[in-house]
């Protein structure tokens, strides 16, 4: 069974002219005040210099763990070229394909207009013929399809769906951007360093992490904050234009950062 993007309620939809607030899922004024909180907390911990530093905090947020900024890499002409490139899709109502549901159901409805499916549920037969893992079937099903050209592609469980979609870009698909957090003892640190290098060989832009650790929930706070800056964009509260701050190309860890 093929899965189709979701059409949003009237609700999320009018919601994108919501007032800005720190949490993209937060929409009553106790949710809001929570997430402002916690968001603060956060930014007392992380840095707020360069546009990649957001990803940073989220990664803290999404995990609870301050040392996860340290494990959040960048793959792109520099690290803020991930984010800049996610931004404009998200302003270009580009497409996001995620590698299962939990992913999907994770995504923000809010501050976008971007048509979200999940990989899952395709490529069922090919699976079947060859023995491989739903998700990486899944993936090579839908690219065939084109459907990771120009899209917003994120990958939050699966390793061999990450893996999957490094050969595709290494046979010419090119996403806008790629996030990709599979978690796992097996294959999960190989598949985000497959996408680093196959990413970064072929111009892709790309956020990962190193270690074991990630997950669904990652993917998908990192994608949302992808929004989140693409909101602010809009609004004319940040810029997209590539500035001297950046830094190096991100897919190093930051002076006195060890790899885990």
């Amino acid at each position: 069974m093929s899965d189709t993007p979701d059409a949003r309620t009237d609700e999320e939809q009018g919601a994108t002219d919501h007032e800005a607030y720190a949490d993209l899922g937060a929409t009553t004024e106790a949710a809001m005040e929570i997430a402002e909180t916690s968001m603060d907390r956060v930014h007392g911990i992380v840095p707020q210099e360069t546009l990649a530093d957001r990803l940073r905090a989220k990664a803290v947020h999404a995990t609870g763990d301050p040392e996860f900024q340290h494990l959040v890499r960048f793959a792109g002409a520099d690290e803020c070229e991930p984010v800049r490139a996610g931004a404009r899709a998200v302003l270009d109502e580009r497409p996001i394909v995620t590698d299962i549901t939990m992913v999907k159901s994770g995504i923000t409805g809010r501050g976008h207009d971007c048509a979200v499916r999940k990989a899952i549920g395709n490529g069922a037969e090919l699976a079947a013929e060859t023995g491989m893992t739903r998700t990486a079937a899944a993936v090579l099903e839908l690219d065939r399809a084109g459907a990771y050209d120009d899209a917003i592609a994120v990958v939050g469980n699966a390793p061999t769906a990450a893996l999957a979609l490094s050969d595709c870009i290494a046979d010419g698909t090119r996403p806008a951007v790629v996030v990709a957090t599979p978690v796992g003892f097996v294959k999960a640190a190989d598949a985000r360093e497959r996408v680093r290098e196959v990413c970064a060989d072929h111009g892709v832009p790309a956020v990962t992490n190193v270690g074991r650790r990630g997950g669904s929930g990652l993917a998908a706070g990192l994608t949302n904050e992808l929004v989140h800056v693409a909101s602010d964009a809009r609004e004319g509260e940040v810029s997209l234009e590539v500035s001297g701050e950046s830094g190096g190309d991100g897919t190093e860890p930051r002076d006195g950062e060890a790899e885990p």
